[in-house]
């Protein structure tokens, strides 16, 4: 179930549209990801922590989501920006939509986007702070300030966000 959400970057851009998943607020960098296909493993890509990706590909959510197609345990995309967003997957493997696997993971992500006017800011300024909010949490400004005071991620020690929390070893025939 949709509900209607606001994209705003530190350069005063703003993008309504319709969030799904978690009703939160996501505060990153935004960043654009130009693959056509395996939009499940980029969004569970531990190198995606504290990033929203924005995804050029128009249509986001054909595939659904599965169990078996996971880079990691969790989503660790901050967030994401859609363009078309399909929530009834159209595929033989598909367990979920994304809605519903944002939801469970606690994530966001926001569509009905113009990813193409926000991949033109983003080439030409480069990787931005941001914030995605549902309307009735924050306004146009207050979405801009606070996107404005994410610390980035320069000095950010993401290893430690992404790695497993317990010590283990490992050899050939699996865990020691």
């Amino acid at each position: 179930m949709s509900f209607p959400c606001i994209l705003a970057l530190e350069d005063g851009s703003t993008f309504v549209g319709h969030g799904i998943g978690a009703k939160k607020v996501a505060i990153g960098e935004i960043v654009f990801n130009t693959s056509m296909s395996g939009y499940q493993e980029i969004i569970t890509d531990p190198s995606y922590c504290k990033q929203i990706i924005t995804f050029t590909h128009p249509h986001i959510g054909n595939t659904g989501i599965n169990s078996e197609d996971n880079e990691s345990d969790n989503i660790y995309a901050e967030g994401v920006v859609i363009r078309n967003y399909i929530s009834k997957p159209s595929n033989y493997r598909s367990e979920e939509n994304l809605d519903i696997s944002f939801t469970r993971n606690n994530s966001i992500g926001i569509f009905g986007i113009d990813t193409r006017q926000l991949t033109i800011i983003l080439r030409e300024k480069g990787s931005l702070k941001a914030c995605i909010s549902p309307i009735d949490e924050n306004n146009e400004q207050s979405a801009i300030s606070l996107a404005k005071s994410f610390d980035g991620l320069e000095g950010m020690d993401l290893a430690k966000e992404v790695t497993t929390k317990n010590l283990y070893s490992w050899n050939e025939g699996g865990l020691a």
